[in-house]
């Protein structure tokens, strides 16, 4: 039930991942049309703008609650909602709970580049940092780019002004020194916001309120500049007729850096795995958002990340209150 066009585009897009073999099970009313698909009765509803861990603990029969409480009961192997991400933060901590060794989960997202896809982490789970968070992002991410991307060692950059190691603020100055002395990473030092879509770095480190600021501005720039051009190809006889012989190259790129090619983020750091799609997302962007949480289960994500960190319980810290991104 989360999502701008929920409930229909959310159940046709789950009809759609079926289609490929995925089984997929929906959380909401007990009327609603789920399209031949299993749904289990969820009556409440988490609205965007309530709070996040308030919401989850008031409406704990909500779809979203109820889906993510089947990942730590063991009862469904990935959730995805485009509801609220606050709380689907909040429900996570509570119901699927950190990694052993996690300070704070992490929000990663694909992103489109020049050179294939690279994550981006953290995009909103996290709005204040400090450095050994960033450097824990880097780590969960190399992973994550290992099991989703298919890349054997990934290339660890962190998101700052310049890419000489002095510049920046305190959290990317000592962010820098610990990534930069991590024997696990492959660190290649910063890099610049205008170079997010070169494909300078298989796995690209900020805080959750930059990362967040650096990825609606990505997806914002792409679909304005294809309606710009679309805008322009059409106001002329002559721009119509270059439009013509430019479409099929038009088409490849804009396949290349649709942001609904991936269709949500990885909630990274739980026991359970979880995808975040956007709230305005379309019934492509959900099957897609579902089959990057299959692909995620099928390599086993949540089981490479606890083999990586320290058996050992982190000091108890709550997360920082998400954006609602």
């Amino acid at each position: 039930m989360g999502g701008d066009r929920a409930p229909a585009e959310i159940v046709a897009g789950a009809v759609e991942a079926a289609a490929d073999g995925i089984e997929v099970v929906l959380y909401g009313p007990t009327g609603l049309e789920s399209r031949g698909l299993p749904l289990v009765g969820a009556p409440d509803v988490i609205e965007m703008a309530d709070k996040p861990a308030d919401a989850v603990r008031a409406k704990p029969d909500s779809s979203l609650v109820r889906a993510v409480r089947a990942v730590g009961d063991g009862d469904a192997d990935a959730v995805v909602s485009a509801g609220n991400t606050g709380a689907m933060l909040a429900a996570g901590l509570l119901h699927t709970r950190r990694l052993p060794g996690v300070l704070r989960p992490a929000i990663a997202v694909p992103i489109p580049t020049r050179n294939g896809a690279s994550l981006l982490i953290d995009v909103g789970a996290n709005a204040d940092c400090r450095p050994e968070h960033l450097l824990q992002f880097g780590v969960m991410g190399a992973i994550f780019a290992e099991a989703i991307l298919g890349v054997s060692h990934p290339k660890v950059r962190l998101l700052s002004i310049g890419e000489e190691p002095e510049k920046g603020n305190q959290l990317t100055l000592e962010a820098h020194a610990l990534l930069r002395d991590a024997v696990e990473l492959d660190f290649a030092g910063n890099a610049e916001a205008r170079d997010l879509l070169g494909g300078v770095a298989d796995v690209l480190v900020t805080d959750g309120f930059t990362g967040n600021i650096a990825l609606k501005l990505l997806e914002g720039t792409i679909v304005e500049l294809f309606d710009l051009l679309r805008e322009e190809v059409a106001a002329t006889t002559t721009g119509k007729l270059g439009g013509l012989l430019i479409r099929p190259a038009a088409r490849r790129i804009r396949g290349r850096l649709d942001p609904e090619l991936h269709g949500g983020a990885y909630l990274v750091g739980l026991r359970g795995l979880a995808v975040i799609a956007h709230g305005n997302s379309s019934r492509r962007a959900i099957a897609n958002a579902i089959r990057l949480a299959a692909r995620g289960v099928d390599n086993r994500v949540v089981e490479r990340l606890a083999e990586r960190f320290p058996e050992r319980t982190p000091r108890d810290e709550p997360a920082a209150e998400p954006l609602g991104a």
